[in-house]
């Protein structure tokens, strides 16, 4: 994608951006992301950007993706990801999923200008 800059956090995992805004990050663990039976903290949470409110409900309430959020995220616009998930989701989802973080936080020039591009407009 155009304009994408890979900063790189104090843990060495990459922060993707666009125009200086993240719309792809590894999240460091925290306590609201953790196992159910052991209680250990996800390692490998990756967030997300997402357009929406309904876009993120849309992806964290179908069971058949393994898309989450949890109550630290109320109110953002992003879901949750654990990295040994991913592959529950084709290449193609992903791709679409990433290219509508990428658009969510691009400007608005530089979205048409993809767009157009693409021949999406």
């Amino acid at each position: 994608m155009p304009h994408v800059t890979v900063e790189r956090l104090g843990t060495g995992k990459p922060v993707y951006q666009v125009g200086g805004r993240s719309f792809v990050f590894c999240r460091n663990p925290r306590p609201d992301a953790c196992d159910p039976e052991t209680g250990e903290r996800y390692d490998d949470v990756v967030v997300i950007w997402v357009e929406s409110d309904s876009d993120k409900q849309a992806l964290v309430q179908d069971a058949r993706t393994p898309f989450f959020s949890t109550s630290h995220f109320d109110g953002h616009p992003s879901v949750l990801v654990r990295e040994s998930r991913i592959g529950e989701i084709t290449r193609d989802e992903l791709a679409e999923i990433i290219q509508d973080a990428w658009l969510s936080r691009a400007s608005r020039t530089r979205a048409m200008k993809w767009l157009k591009d693409k021949g999406l407009s």
